[in-house]
């Protein structure tokens, strides 16, 4: 079996730093390992417009902002198919056939869908259907390329599972045609859920508490100064705590040792500074120096590259649509096996018809 990634986000607004820890990171690494047979990334713009449906320029100015961080941040259009959701019809017509697999009941248990609906402020008879059936869609989207693994954040977990199971129900009732996919996280505990700047549990473009990708320079810096940290350490003399401080959680995410070592002068590990952080000694002004050292060297790469690529934008929208093409003709070969699985091939199933022929010539 071919080893397959697919991946994405919804392009409602550029990407943040949660995004490149929590997965795009990841997609780079991946892509670059020579690991894996295919990789396809794609722009989920059908699925942002569920609940951004009376502000469709929002998504589409979007698809191209996501599709710049995506190839700044180091993905490669000759190593990886970048589309985008909405130019894959075949995805509405897999989604469709899912539907009949998953019940309401179990669409209201699944933690994601609920804790979007809250944070969208949809209740009862408000929420769309569309949105509602975010997991159906997923799945149809990781199905449909028959993909092996799915990096994402922690968040998605109850996602994937949802998708396993419509893969279980649909192979049991159609016989063996889907892939299971397994979820890959990060391996760094930190960036399984990146706070935002403001302490809040999560990096949300709503809540204005990221640091996008294409921050300048000054940007950061100043997100970096007003980042929370421990509201108890008043004094730099006194102890400071680690658990819930951005800054620390932050360095944890980017920082390593040889970074440190060379940036501050006064530490060999992270580790060290931590200690004379908890102990007392060490002020919070320090460690945020450190933090914009670091998040600059890991962004400035990423800026320059977007420059380049922001020169030519119809090169960009090219390479997104030889990316659709590419996922078009891999989703009408899925199809086929699917419409064949669940009898609905009726114009290509030849024994069908000639069956039909001699029971009507009787």
């Amino acid at each position: 079996m071919e080893k397959i990634i697919l991946t994405g986000d919804r392009p409602t607004g550029k990407l943040h730093i949660g995004h490149y820890v929590g997965s795009l990171r990841r997609r780079v690494e991946l892509q670059n390992s020579g690991l894996y047979d295919k990789i396809f990334v794609f722009e989920a713009d059908a699925q942002a417009l569920t609940d951004n449906i009376d502000n469709p320029e929002k998504v589409r100015q979007n698809v191209i902002e996501v599709a710049l961080d995506y190839l700044a941040a180091g993905l490669d259009p000759a190593k990886t198919t970048l589309f985008i959701q909405s130019q894959i019809p075949e995805l509405c017509e897999l989604s469709f056939y899912f539907m009949d697999l998953v019940s309401v009941s179990r669409l209201q248990r699944n933690p994601t869908v609920k804790t979007e609906i809250q944070m969208r402020g949809f209740s009862g008879e408000s929420i769309p259907v569309g949105f509602f059936t975010y997991p159906i869609s997923q799945a149809a989207d990781i199905t449909m390329f028959k993909a092996t693994t799915v990096p994402v954040g922690e968040d998605q977990e109850p996602m994937l599972e949802q998708c396993r199971e419509i893969v279980r129900r649909f192979n049991y009732i159609y016989g063996d045609t889907l892939v299971e996919p397994n979820i890959l996280l990060p391996d760094n505990a930190a960036c399984l859920r990146l706070p935002g700047t403001d302490g809040k549990a999560k990096m949300s473009k709503s809540l204005g508490n990221c640091i996008y990708l294409s921050d300048s320079a000054d940007e950061v810096n100043k997100k970096v100064k007003t980042m929370y940290t421990d509201p108890s350490h008043l004094q730099v003399s006194d102890p400071g705590h680690l658990e819930g401080n951005t800054v620390f959680t932050y360095l944890d995410a980017f920082a390593n040792d040889e970074q440190v070592a060379r940036i501050t002068g006064d530490y060999a590990t992270l580790q060290e500074m931590k200690d004379h952080y908890t102990r007392g000694g060490l002020g919070d002004v320090k460690c945020k120096k450190l933090l914009m050292e670091v998040l600059q060297e890991t962004l400035e790469p990423i800026r320059q590259r977007r420059a380049e690529f922001e020169k030519d934008i119809p090169a960009v929208y090219e390479i997104l649509r030889k990316g659709c093409e590419v996922a078009r003709a891999a989703a009408c070969q899925t199809m086929d096996e699917v419409r064949k699985a669940m009898k609905i091939n009726y114009f290509d199933d030849r024994a069908l018809i000639e069956e039909q022929a001699r029971r009507f010539q009787k």
